[in-house]
């Protein structure tokens, strides 16, 4: 069987949502990425992470691995327009798959910049919105 690993960092992470497109995957624990991205919320619906040349901040997530076809039939279907599949640098310098905000939705209306925000949760926290299905 061919295994991906797979950084998250939004709805998808444990309690989340969407967290359960990775039953039956392997959560491998909470990583940071490399500092080299900036982090947004799109409409405080979901977040996105960009790679930036300088800037960047490390963003807190969680490394799960899977199958291929676990990411291709349970979790590419469900993302947003707005992301992208791509590849990531996480803080040890190894890599990841990840979702990743595409260029053209960076000045999308309801995208705002959440680098300093300390992650998805501390984010949707200091909002006073809830994480997970309410």
């Amino acid at each position: 069987m061919n295994l991906v690993r797979m950084f998250v960092n939004g709805q998808g992470m444990q309690g989340g949502e969407f967290n359960d497109a990775f039953a039956g995957a392997t959560f491998l624990g909470e990583v940071d990425t490399a500092p080299q991205y900036r982090f947004f919320s799109v409409r405080d619906v979901f977040p996105g992470l960009h790679p930036v040349a300088e800037g960047g901040r490390a963003v807190p997530g969680e490394l799960y691995e899977l199958p291929y076809l676990m990411l291709a039939r349970d979790l590419l279907p469900r993302e947003p327009e707005e992301l992208e599949l791509g590849i990531i640098e996480l803080a040890d310098g190894t890599g990841s798959l990840s979702m990743r905000m595409r260029e053209t939705a960076l000045d999308a209306p309801g995208v705002v910049d959440i680098s300093d925000a300390g992650g998805w949760r501390a984010y949707l926290k200091s909002q006073n919105l809830p994480f997970g299905r309410p």
